[in-house]
Formats: structure tokens, sequence, C-alpha cells
């Protein structure tokens, strides 16, 4: 990724699973169980579960839930706790290796709007980047796949994985690419799928747009300035609005002349 050629006047962020592609489902959850199976763990997880799942920001921490006494036991693990988590970080890069291997063969079709969106903030001149907890050879397999190699490398920042000692809901991913940025905040717009990623940046202070994805539509996204079914396309997918906190008004599709007004409307309310 090209670095930032200094400060910018505004900047998107976009979190990676369920926004730039609604990866749950059919990425991840498949990954996962595929791992379980190598490793000769007795887990599947069915769709009930990993929506409960993705409620833990973190694959690692997401797998390492698993770890009760009685399944340490059931699956002969080591109970000592260093070599608890060398397991699962084993498990891990394995699971990673599948998934990234799954973008790349083209299972995971990007979400409408996206490339637009991104190509429409690039000639803006707005900063971009990428902030998520997933491993960083998962997003940026992802980013490349949905909006192609030469606008990826237009993205000032990726921020993925272990970057910071918190995930998400914490703040600190947010918080972290606004200083590596060197952007106020008040000029940020986030967009994120999940309750988790949207404390995350309303936290950090950032007015935040949520695309609801398979596994989020039910959660509670009161803290949002824009609900949307997707970002929409003028030539596919249309938009349409769950809740609006925001004096924007959009039609179909989202469109940068939104994110001004919910940049706007949120904070002339703070």
């Amino acid at each position: 990724m090209s670095a930032g050629g200094g400060p910018a006047a505004r900047a998107l962020v976009l979190d990676c699973d369920g926004v730039l592609a609604d990866t749950e489902r059919y990425g991840h959850l498949v990954a996962f169980n595929q791992t379980f199976e190598e490793f000769g763990l007795r887990v599947r997880w069915s769709v009930p579960d990993y929506q409960q799942k993705v409620r833990i920001g973190g694959g690692k921490e997401r797998m390492a839930s698993l770890l009760t006494p009685q399944f340490i036991k059931e699956a002969s693990l080591p109970e000592d706790p260093a070599l608890l988590r060398s397991a699962v970080e084993e498990w891990h890069r394995r699971k990673t290796e599948i998934y990234t291997a799954m973008v790349r063969a083209g299972r995971l079709p990007g979400r409408a709007g996206v490339t637009r969106l991104v190509k429409e903030a690039i000639d803006a001149g707005w900063s971009l980047a990428v902030a998520s907890t997933s491993a960083p050879a998962s997003v940026h397999a992802v980013l490349e796949h949905v909006v192609g190699t030469d606008l990826a490398d237009r993205f000032d920042l990726v921020l993925a994985g272990d970057v910071v000692p918190r995930k998400k809901p914490a703040p600190d991913v947010y918080e972290l690419t606004v200083e590596r940025l060197a952007v106020d905040r008040r000029e940020v717009v986030a967009i994120e799928d999940s309750r988790n990623g949207l404390l995350s940046a309303t936290s950090a202070g950032l007015c935040t747009l949520v695309t609801i994805s398979a596994f989020t539509a039910l959660q509670d996204f009161r803290e949002a300035a824009l609900v949307v079914t997707s970002l929409g396309d003028p030539d596919g997918e249309r938009m349409e609005v769950l809740a609006n906190r925001t004096k924007a008004n959009p039609h179909d599709w989202i469109v940068l002349r939104d994110l001004l007004d919910c940049m706007g409307s949120v904070h002339d309310r703070r």
C-alpha cells in the first residue's frame, strides 16, 4: 500500500468483513470449520453458532472461546496457557490460509458500491484506510480482490489483526487510524457492518455509517449516523435506508455528498 502524502482534509475508513465483502457466512465460517476438521477438533459451527461468535472481535479470539476445561480435556489439548496459545495461533494460521485461498479464487464477491465510492473518494482527494480486526493477509486479499490491485495501492493505510492491543469494540484501531492518517476525526467517516465495529468507531469520535450484512442485520445500531442495506450502485443493487439521524438524503446509492452531510449532522449535534 502506498504511503500517504501528508495530512488530508477528509478520510474514508472501511471495515473489511461485511463491508468490503459479505465474507462471514461463505468465507470465514467455512474456513473455521475446515480448520477444525483438519486438526481433528470435534467442532462444527452452525450458522446460529457463528452468529454469536461474530460478536467476538478477532479470529484467534473466536477460536479461543472454545477453550473450556471440558473442551481442552476432550480434545487432549495441553493445559499450559502458553501451549494453548500456540495451538490457537497454529489453528488460526491455517484458517487464514484457507480463507485467503477462497478470496483469491473469487469465491467471495465484493459488496455493491464499494469500488464506486472508493473511486469517488480518490477523485475528491480523500485519504483512504481499512481498519479491521481480521488477519492482515485476509484483509489485503479481500481489499485487492474487491477493488483491484490498482485501487488497493491507493489506500493510505491498512490496519488489521494484532496491530492494537484491544480489538473492536474498543476504539484502539480507529484511534490509531486517525493518528496515522493525521486527520481531524471530525473529517472522517467510518463504514461498518456490526455493533462491535460501530461502537469502536463512535467511541473514537467518528461519524459512522452502517451497511448491514447477513450476520449483523438484527444487531443494535442506535449510535449510527446512517444505517443502510448496502452502499448501492446505479447499475446494480439499490440501497434502502433503514435509519437516518442526519440531514443526508440518499437516493438508491450512497455518494460522497451523503458522507459529507453525515459528518456535518453528527458533529453539529455535539
